[in-house]
């Protein structure tokens, strides 16, 4: 099958949970969304569960790339992890299944995935993927955490460096994670950001 094709479904999935409750959304509605078969979307994915699985991966690698793009940002490493975190919090804001696995609270509307690996038979590579582990919610804190260190630390920089700025950079993390949890007031993730900031070295 065409990657195309499983993006399409996916979409359709995604668009399908918006809408109503996990438990109602049919593979057949899904496939006629995409517009292919039934048997194409089973071929595709499984079932339900490993559609579900698929859909929760891509949301995970689409907020991990926009972290990506937020650290790959022009400016100094404060500038960058405030971006990181408005990115963390905007991305949970608009996308239910990003704030679910940043949080781990799974609502009854969303498929809820276990998040440990699954048996797969599946010749897709991209499901057999899916159906390896999912990050839960401590998995994303240590992956932002690392790469906001790997982007942010020069090369050769002290050891000691790097673990405070690691230190940092979870706080950082963990703090736009509450804001998930708790959106802020006025002044915004940024001011918090910068206030946690100036008492950190980065």
């Amino acid at each position: 099958m065409m990657p195309a094709a499983r993006e399409s479904l996916l979409d359709a999935a995604f668009t399908a949970v918006a809408r109503r409750p996990w438990s109602a959304v049919r593979m057949v509605d899904v496939a006629a969304a995409a517009g292919v078969s039934r048997q194409t979307l089973y071929n595709e994915f499984g079932s339900k569960e490993g559609l579900a699985r698929a859909l929760v991966r891509r949301e995970a690698d689409g907020y991990l790339a926009g972290v990506e793009r937020a650290l790959a940002a022009h400016g100094d490493a404060r500038e960058r992890l405030t971006a990181t975190a408005e990115w963390t919090a905007s991305a949970a804001r608009d996308n239910a299944l990003v704030r679910a696995m940043l949080t781990g609270c799974w609502s009854e509307r969303l498929p809820s995935p276990a998040l440990s690996a699954v048996p797969s038979s599946s010749p897709v590579p991209a499901q057999r993927r899916a159906d390896g582990p999912l990050p839960s919610p401590g998995d994303f804190v240590a992956l932002v955490r690392d790469r906001a260190v790997a982007a942010l630390a020069g090369p050769g920089a002290a050891r000691a460096e790097s673990a405070e700025l690691a230190r940092s950079c979870e706080l950082v993390v963990r703090l736009a994670l509450s804001c998930v949890a708790a959106p802020p007031g006025e002044g915004g993730v940024a001011g918090l950001v910068h206030g946690l900031l100036q008492r950190q070295p980065v």
